[in-house]
This record gives C-alpha cells, sequence and structure tokens, in this order.
C-alpha cells in the first residue's frame, strides 16, 4: 500500500485542512504516494450512526469505524487531526445546525421513554465525548517535542509572566469521598464477563449496563465520587475564595471525561447558584435546563420559562454574583465565566495557560487576579498543584534554558482511568453497586452508594500495558534520558500496573538506563527541577496523565502543544501520527469567520507528515517518499526560522499563507535535493513557478482579510464555501492543482 490516511475533522483544523491538503497531495503523488481523506467531524459522526433516516445523497459511509479496522492492519498510515470530543451541549448544537440544513437526525433524548427512544440515545452516546480516540490509539503514545521545534524555542523563546513568591493561587482538590479515595482494583484471572448491578435498599437488582466482557490479565478498576463530599468541598472552596478574594475556577475535561465531568460541572453550579436551584430547580427541569449544561444553557432557556419566573431567575442570578466569589472568566469582554459552557475550559489547556501567565487568570474587568483552581478528584491534581507551588518559590520557567519533558503514555487498546467511556453512572439511588462475576455470582468490587453518586469501572488491557513498558525503555536507550513511571504504590490502580511493570522491566535489556518508579507529586517535582536545570526527562504515564503532561510541559517550552510531535506505533504494525492540540480551535473559527484570517497553525501536521513518509517509505520500499519527507522537514524548519507562522492579528501572515510558504520552501527544497534527480526535476519548475508568484499570492491571501466570511455552518460548513474561503489565491490554486493534475 502507497496510501496515506488524512483526517477530515472539524473547526479550524477543518479549515485548515481545505487550504493544506491539496498541497500535499499534490507533493505525495510526485513520488507516488496517495493520500486518502476520511471524515471522523462530529458532524460526519452523527451522520454515519442514522443512515436510513437520510436521502440517499445524503448518507456518509462511516469512516471511523474502517480506521478502526485499518489501525489493526500492519499497513495503517495515518494523519489524525484534532476532533471535537463532543459535551452535550456541543452534540445538541450540531444535531441542531444538521436538522437546519434538512439532514433529518433525531433530537437527542434526555429521558429515553420507550425503546426507539433508548436506542436513539444509544447512537449517539457512541458519537459524544471521546468517541474518536478509544477506536483509531490501537497504540501507545510517543509524545516530544521535535528537535528542530525546541531549537527555535530556545532561540527565539515566548513570553512568560511573571511569578511572584506572594502569590495566593493554589490548586484546591479533595481528600475524601473522591474517586481516588474510592478506588478499588483487581487483575481478572480468566476470561469472561462481568455484571454491574445496583442493589437498591429495599433489595431489588438491576443491571446498569449489558455484561462487559474482561480477559485474563487485564486490570479491572472501580471507583465513586461520592455527591455530599463533592457537594461540601465545593462549597468550602467558594466561601474560602470569597473571603481571600481569589477568582474561583473550575478545571475539569467534560469532552474526555464525559460522563462524570459534565454532573461534576453541574454540582458546582448549583453550588454556586443555590436559590436559582433550589427555588426553580423543578421548573427548569421542566423546560428541558439542566446544570450539567452550563449557566449558558441555562440562560438561553429562560425564554421557555414564564416571565416572571425568567426575571426572578435572573435577579437571583445577579445575587449571586454579588455574594459569592468572582469567576475567572473564559472571555471578559462577552461575559463569558468559567461555568458557561462545560466544555469551554479544559484542564489540561487551562491549567497550563494559566500557570504560565503567572499563575491568574481573567477577572471580569479584563484584569489578571490571583485564582483558586479547583480540581475535585485528587487522582492528578498535584502534577498542577506541584507546578505552581515550584513557580512560586523559583518564578517562571525560561524557555531558551529549560529541559524538554518526553511522555510514553499507556492508552492502547481502550486503555481507560477515567470517566469517558459506558461504564460510569448517576447512582439513581441509595443502595450497594457491585460488579460480579457472570458464570459465577462472585463479587469483584463492591461499593455503598447513594442517590447522586458517580459510579464508574475502568478496564486496561495486558497487552497495552507490556506494549507500553516495551517503548518506555525503547525511548529511554534512544535518548539516554531518565525515565520516570508515574505510578503510586498506595494507588489500587497503579499497585495493579506495578506487579506487571515490574517483571516486564526484568525481562528486558535495561543495563545503563535509569529507570525510576515516582507518585504523582514526586515525579512532578523530580521532572520540574531537571527541566529548570536544562535537563530531559521523559515521563511514563497512564492516559490521563499523558493527556495533561503532553500539554503542561510543551505550554511551557514551546508556548503551545500544537508543536509536539506525536507518534502512536500501533502495535499491529502501523503508524499513527498525531498532530497537536484542538483546545483553542473555537476561538480561531470565531476570528475567521469576523475577520477572515485563521490563526490555527498547522506546524502539528507538517510535524506529523515527516515520520508518516519515512514509515511509508519503509514499509513500500519507496525512497522517493523518504526524500520527500526530509525535505519536508528541512522545509518546516524554514518556515519557523523565517517568521512564516500565522500571525494573531488580521491583515498579517495566516494559516492559508504559512500554507504557500511550507510549498515554496519544500518545492525549493525538493528541487535542489541530489539524492532523488528525477524527483529534483519534477519539482523544478514548480519551485521556480512559486518564487516567480511569491508577491502575487501573498498579496491575494492578504486581500480577503478584515471582512466577514461564511462557511454555510459550524459543524457541518458547504465544502465549496469552505474551498473558496481556503484557497482564495487563484495564482497559487491554479500552480497546486495543475501540478497535481487535480
Amino acid at each position: 500500500m502507497t496510501r496515506i490516511v488524512y483526517t477530515h475533522t472539524d473547526e479550524a483544523p477543518a479549515l485548515a485542512t481545505a487550504s493544506l491538503f491539496p498541497v500535499v497531495r499534490a507533493f505525495a503523488a510526485a513520488a507516488g504516494v496517495e493520500l486518502e481523506l476520511r471524515d471522523i467531524s462530529l458532524a460526519g459522526r452523527i451522520l454515519a450512526r442514522f443512515p436510513e433516516r437520510l436521502r440517499e445523497d445524503q448518507r456518509v459511509g462511516d469512516d471511523l469505524a474502517w480506521l478502526g479496522q485499518l489501525v489493526l492492519s500492519p499497513e495503517a498510515n495515518i494523519i489524525k487531526l484534532p476532533n471535537i470530543s463532543a459535551s452535550l451541549p456541543q452534540l445538541r448544537a450540531a444535531i441542531a445546525e444538521l436538522r437546519q440544513q434538512g439532514y433529518d437526525v433525531p433530537d437527542y433524548p434526555d429521558e429515553p421513554a420507550n425503546a426507539e427512544q433508548r436506542e436513539i440515545r444509544a447512537r449517539y452516546d457512541q458519537v459524544k465525548g471521546s468517541a474518536v480516540n478509544p477506536v483509531i490509539r490501537q497504540g501507545n503514545s510517543d509524545r516530544r517535542a521535535p528537535a528542530s521545534v525546541k531549537r527555535y524555542a530556545r532561540r527565539h523563546p515566548h513570553a512568560m509572566g511573571q511569578w511572584s513568591a506572594e502569590s495566593r493561587s493554589h490548586v484546591a482538590t479533595m481528600s475524601e469521598g473522591d474517586f481516588r479515595s474510592t478506588e478499588r482494583s483487581l487483575t481478572v484471572a480468566r476470561a469472561g464477563s462481568v455484571r454491574i448491578e445496583h442493589i437498591a435498599a429495599d433489595g431489588r437488582v438491576s443491571q446498569l449496563r449489558e455484561p462487559v466482557a474482561v480477559i485474563a490479565g487485564e486490570v479491572l478498576d472501580a471507583a465513586v465520587m461520592r455527591r455530599a463530599a463533592l457537594e461540601r468541598f465545593l462549597a468550602e472552596q467558594l466561601r474560602d475564595a470569597r473571603e481571600r478574594g481569589l477568582l474561583f475556577s473550575l478545571h475539569l475535561k467534560a469532552t474526555m471525561m464525559k460522563v462524570s465531568d459534565p454532573i461534576i460541572f453541574g454540582h458546582a453550579l448549583r453550588a454556586y447558584f443555590p436559590e436559582v436551584f433550589a427555588e426553580h430547580g423543578e421548573a427548569l427541569a421542566r423546560a428541558g435546563i439542566s446544570a450539567n449544561d452550563g449557566l449558558a444553557a441555562l440562560l438561553a432557556g429562560l425564554k421557555r420559562l414564564p416571565d416572571a419566573d425568567a426575571e426572578q431567575i435572573r435577579r437571583k442570578i445577579e445575587r449571586a454574583y454579588a455574594r459569592g466569589p468572582a469567576l475567572a472568566m473564559v472571555d471578559s469582554a462577552r461575559g463569558i465565566t468559567n461555568l458557561h459552557v462545560p466544555s469551554d475550559v479544559i484542564i489540561d489547556a487551562s491549567m497550563p495557560a494559566a500557570i504560565r501567565a503567572a499563575g491568574r487568570m481573567w477577572n471580569a474587568e479584563g484584569e489578571q487576579q490571583d485564582t483558586k483552581f479547583v480540581i475535585p478528584d485528587h487522582s492528578y491534581a498535584a502534577l498542577y498543584g506541584e507546578t505552581v507551588e515550584d513557580c512560586r518559590r523559583h518564578g517562571a520557567f525560561d524557555p531558551a534554558t529549560m529541559g524538554t519533558t518526553q511522555n510514553v503514555g499507556l492508552m492502547a487498546q481502550g486503555a481507560e482511568e477515567y470517566g469517558s467511556h459506558d461504564k460510569t453512572f448517576e447512582i439513581p439511588a441509595d443502595g450497594i453497586v457491585r460488579v460480579v462475576e457472570a458464570d459465577t455470582g462472585r463479587a469483584l468490587f463492591e461499593h455503598e452508594v447513594r442517590a447522586g453518586d458517580i459510579w464508574r469501572m475502568c478496564q486496561t488491557k495486558d497487552a497495552a500495558i507490556q506494549d507500553w513498558v516495551r517503548l518506555a525503555v525503547r525511548r529511554a536507550r534512544e535518548t539516554g534520558w531518565p525515565a520516570v513511571f508515574w505510578l503510586d504504590q498506595t494507588r489500587p490502580h497503579d499497585r495493579e500496573l506495578l506487579a506487571k511493570v515490574r517483571p516486564a522491566l526484568a525481562a528486558l535489556d535495561t543495563a545503563g538506563l535509569r529507570l525510576e518508579v515516582m507518585d504523582v507529586a514526586s515525579a512532578t517535582r523530580f521532572t520540574l527541577t531537571r527541566a529548570r536545570a536544562g535537563k530531559n526527562t521523559i515521563s511514563v504515564t497512564g492516559n490521563v496523565l499523558r493527556d495533561y503532561i503532553t500539554d503542561l510541559f510543551p505550554i511551557l517550552e514551546l508556548g503551545t502543544s500544537a508543536k509536539m510531535l506525536s507518534i502512536v506505533p500501533l502495535m499491529a504494525g502501523g503508524g499513527l501520527f498525531e498532530t497537536g492540540a484542538g483546545g483553542s480551535a473555537p476561538r480561531h473559527v470565531q476570528q475567521f469567520l469576523a475577520e477572515n484570517h485563521l490563526r490555527w497553525d498547522s506546524l502539528g501536521e507538517f510535524l506529523a507528515l515527516t515520520p508518516s513518509l519515512e514509515l511509508l517509505a519503509q514499509q513500500t520500499d519507496n525512497p522517493s517518499a523518504r526524500v520527500l519527507g526530509q525535505a519536508l522537514d528541512r522545509a518546516t524548519g524554514r518556515v519557523l526560522e523565517e517568521n512564516r507562522s500565522p500571525s494573531r492579528r488580521t491583515g498579517e501572515l495566516d494559516n492559508r499563507g504559512s500554507h504557500f510558504y511550507l510549498a515554496l520552501y519544500w518545492a525549493a527544497e525538493l528541487a535542489g535535493q541530489r539524492e532523488d534527480p528525477a524527483l529534483a526535476r519534477r519539482f523544478e519548475p514548480l519551485a521556480a513557478a512559486l518564487a516567480e508568484h511569491e508577491h502575487q499570492i501573498v498579496s491575494e491571501l492578504a486581500a480577503v482579510q478584515g471582512s466577514p466570511v461564511e462557511i454555510g455552518g459550524y459543524y457541518h460548513p458547504d465544502p465549496r464555501l469552505i474551498d473558496a474561503a481556503m484557497r482564495p489565491s487563484e495564482a497559487f490554486r491554479t500552480l497546486i492543482d495543475s501540478f497535481g493534475g487535480g
């Protein structure tokens, strides 16, 4: 196979694809490499769930399922861009947009009343949250800053806020009643299935879902977040923030942890606006307004209430603002608070940004203020707590001198340790939840629960763990750096992992390697100390810490995690190459629609394509593909050094201009190389033409900026409008399409 599969996703990355993909496809074709585009956008995933309700011309294939099969084959070679991990408000918005466009997809049933609605909800539940990654990440994660990017960051360090030793910003987290403190874990002895049962106070037994298949050797966990403990914690933190004059800021991940975190978010909203929900909760529920959807949904839903009731609620909201602590703002100018939308404040993006900004977030007046960072579950809160304390003691990190932190992350085969899956439940009534072997009825876990508690079960396969250990050892040997397993012997889940990690390490050649095991707090301190001294470290972590660490350290080192190289060596032998963070993508789209300026940086795509081409060259014995990748790497270096990355300011170079300069430099590198003379001759005319038309093309790209642009939809835009908007230079379009034959 000579094919690379490129994913079509959402928001800013999808806009960028419309500009970049034609360039890459044309260049790749010259080396005998085919690029294929597959749709894993939120809208595409929704449409694929309901083919029987659509006209023939509206139906789309299930590209996610297709990719799920491809990653199990050794020839898989996939470029994966950031996609929307849909929270419920995002899912509803996408459904509404599709229906408005004439697609007969059903509404999302909040409370299914019959079998048909239950089936509709089950289909949608396969779409929302982190639905893509567990399907295609059939390998563990190898994330690092490429040498060229790290070199550029040191030569051109980004701005960092100036920390004060008097900063009162801090992380607040629970110590009891959360997932970490209630966790139980074991290693499954034999293959079979388990039931998750709820036993009510009157003895009635109900299954929370159909039996779950398990295989021998996998690690099984169960834990519960107790509602009463969570409510006490939130009330205490709100009171403390008010008394100390700190911003209150909640940090969750309602997109990945799609069941648990929206519920926790809802409790925070109720804690901040207690009168609203105590006195109007029933009326809000009847109007279909849920605290879990955030303050923005509540305010928008008031129009469904009688005017007098809506006005009373608005007055109570204003009274709560006056009585409570000031809220951290997502957008001060528009009055968007930390509690407006669950998916607006994603912990792995929001916490590093706040740490980079000297531990401060924005208040309603548009000024930075010391902040209480509220992270309810304490499983991983120490990562951020220790980093905040380190910066208070020692000041901001210096990107010009700090070392790099790479990550080897356990995520293969749907490795879980969070609530983004179908085994997390809000408990309906007091009683007991237990996990029992389906064939013997033997109880494996048991938790006393009360109504409103959040209970979850997680699974991590043995084969994924063994592959993770081997990958960590390989990276340690390739770099010569210490590799730290972030595992805590006192945590049940980690204890089960360590029982596998230690014999796995003993069976490998680890002579001369420095391999450490540390809990989260100790590992954070160790890594930060080395980074300040300019030393490099490999963090070896589970799935959630992989997510958090591969944003925290890159944002401190590079200014953004979008510049990270993310390689997933698939267990079947192929490769998945991921392209950076999409957390800021919505703001990029807002600016694009208003000003026709897209500041999304496609550097992650440039970086991912190089190892993708190298893998394809190895797999298919195609030396031209290797030359293509090597030339791309040099061209990417020129984009950085010559400051051809997108600017934030309208009227300056944006994403489309950056793509032009990549094409210009890439063609020049290919025309000038001597390893493949035939390929050089193929690119010589294009390199000359792009250089000749540089001024014209840049002028055409700049001329369209400054005015609003219409693309026909946010979640499901019109492809023709997108193409026109993202390829506005007729000269550039003609040169690329004529070269590629498209």
